[in-house]
């Protein structure tokens, strides 16, 4: 992997605001059976806003809401269901799998919310999350076998690599490309972070090449969270490209073969990988995910 374009590398969303995989259109109503559901629009869409890189076990699905003018985001008149409530289809034999998997609202803070669905899927093989309310022919996604995704899964060992740093840039110009100044998580390589041996949260993502869509407000929330949780935890940024014109893939891709952005790895005091987050996430979502690592976050 020597070179990827803006459009290969992100997975997920709608392609005008940088995200590279078309928006799923949706647009059949069901009825809802479950009292903490809510039903949606008539015109609503739903947007994938996860890579298709799930093995089986835990799965994350976050999704963002669309009509026929784009994406909803908080500036909008439309008002968000609190909670949102699906079940997981298995397309093989079109049998539900799995019922009311709710979830509330997330993302209040940053330009497109989002809803966070989680379950457990056990085989690899093609899925279906449909919303309670909402479309009849839901978000559809794949669960590959474990050793076909490369890119470093939860309950792994995270690998130990040598980050670019303000002391050893590597190559990587800029090394932080958050304007008008670098976030501060760039003094520590992962490796020395790991001899720390304090819960961790690795992001690896292009704040000037993704500001609208997911990794400058991705940075923005880490930074947040990183305020309230101090010494607790240790934080690293990696970013995508080597060079301004983000036509070079930085060595921190290259080593944990990432074909998507961004992602924050949520590592424990024993260097294994608790959660990963892609494409979307909030400080909410990041704490609750460092608390499962060990970290008091308040």
């Amino acid at each position: 992997m020597l070179h990827i374009s803006r459009r290969q590398f992100i997975y997920g969303s709608v392609s005008a605001l940088g995200f590279g995989s078309a928006l799923t259109s949706l647009l059949a109503c069901s009825s809802s059976n479950s009292p903490t559901s809510q039903a949606l629009p008539d015109d609503v869409q739903l947007v994938q806003r996860f890579p298709q890189v799930l093995v089986p076990g835990e799965v994350r699905l976050p999704i963002s809401l669309a009509q026929q003018s784009g994406i909803i985001t908080t500036t909008s008149d439309f008002k968000f269901p609190e909670i949102l409530t699906a079940k997981i289809v298995d397309l093989s034999n079109d049998t539900v799998i799995t019922e009311n998997v709710s979830v509330t609202l997330y993302g209040a803070e940053i330009a497109i919310p989002y809803y966070p669905f989680r379950t457990t899927i056990e085989k690899p093989g093609n899925y279906m999350l449909v919303v309670d309310g909402g479309p009849q022919d839901g978000a559809a996604f794949s669960v590959l076998e474990r050793e076909q995704v490369l890119v470093p899964k939860i309950g792994d060992a995270l690998p130990s690599f040598d980050t670019p740093t303000f002391d050893n840039a590597q190559g990587v110009d800029p090394i932080c490309t958050q304007s008008p100044e670098p976030c501060a998580f760039h003094k520590l390589t992962i490796a020395e972070a790991m001899q720390l041996k304090k819960p961790m949260a690795y992001l690896i993502g292009t704040p000037a090449h993704c500001s609208t869509g997911t990794c400058a407000p991705a940075l923005g929330q880490l930074t947040n969270v990183a305020k309230t949780v101090g010494d607790r935890a240790t934080f690293v940024h990696a970013e995508v490209y080597s060079d301004q014109a983000a036509t070079v893939v930085a060595p921190a891709v290259k080593a944990f073969a990432m074909t998507f952005e961004p992602t924050l790895f949520i590592v424990d005091a024993n260097s294994k990988i608790i959660d990963r987050l892609d494409a979307v996430f909030d400080a909410q979502e990041i704490s609750e995910a460092l608390m499962r690592a060990g970290v008091a976050t308040s």
